[in-house]
């Protein structure tokens, strides 16, 4: 099983951090490399426990559909979405949220940690090794660094 974590300190408080990390909208602009968009369950707005999303995006080239639904939500510490329909054989990210008092005078350490196995068993751990945990802790960084610049550049505007 393939584990991928990303930190990320933002300076905005963890409550507008935990919305913006769970907002549809602003996924799809974070993911527009992929070509990625909501077709499927919540695809506007804020999604909350026990809701589910569709997202179809291209990956590999290949253009792959993603269900996935909020399973823990704990505002505006946590929360975790987990697949339940596409491409692994398992995919859960969790999501949380920190006070992160070195950033004043509000901050949060945003934590992604993404735990997943791909399909087709020892081909599919070989190609976790090999490719997939780097591609994702990439796509996952590249998301939080997308997601602190609009935050923070949120927080200056209403300054």
């Amino acid at each position: 099983m393939g584990r991928v974590q990303v930190e990320t300190s933002i300076a905005a408080a963890p409550a507008r951090a935990f919305d913006a990390a769970r907002d549809i909208g602003l996924h799809v602009q974070t993911q527009a490399d992929a070509g990625e968009r909501a077709i499927a369950g919540v695809t506007t707005g804020l999604i909350g426990l026990g809701e589910e999303v569709t997202f179809e995006a291209r990956h590999f080239g290949l253009r792959l559909r993603h269900r996935s639904r909020i399973t823990v939500f704990e505002p505006p510490t946590r929360f975790v979405d987990e697949m339940v329909e596409g491409a692994f054989a398992s995919f859960v990210h969790e999501h949380r949220f920190e006070p992160d008092p070195s950033l004043h005078p509000a901050g949060t350490r945003m934590i992604d940690t993404l735990e997943l196995r791909a399909p087709l068993g020892w081909l599919g751990r070989l190609a976790e090794w090999l490719f997939l945990d780097a591609y994702l802790r990439r796509l996952l960084a590249r998301r939080a660094l997308d997601l602190k610049a609009y935050l923070e550049a949120e927080a200056a505007s209403s300054a």
